[in-house]
């Protein structure tokens, strides 16, 4: 069995590291405490949209992966796919980053 940092140390690590290195990011909406999914939604000036989420593979494992990408044409229908998300399941947090190369702030 894995151990795992609280959900909401990890996002607080995500949040700093983001804006330490200069881009800005926020939490769009507050989950549970301990355990909530975390969802990070990158941007960057003219990249398309994505959402990152850890998904359980086969062995068990929960690793990050894309589970949607937008053009940035599609900014209002991928922001009212995050509010659909943050309803649906309020036990989730959701990160905003915008940064250059926001991939390596995931964990």
């Amino acid at each position: 069995m894995n151990a795992r940092l609280p959900a909401h140390i990890e996002v607080s690590g995500i949040v700093r590291s983001v804006n330490n290195a200069g881009g800005f990011a926020t939490i769009l909406h507050k989950g549970e405490r301990d355990a909530g999914t975390i969802l990070i939604a990158t941007r960057h000036q003219h990249d398309n949209l994505c959402l990152y989420e850890r998904m359980p593979d086969l062995d068990g494992n929960r690793k990050w992966t894309k589970t949607r990408e937008e053009t940035i044409e599609k900014e209002r229908e991928f922001s009212d796919y995050l509010s659909k998300r943050g309803n649906q399941d309020t036990d989730c947090w959701i990160i905003d980053v915008e940064i250059a190369q926001a991939e390596r702030f995931i964990p």
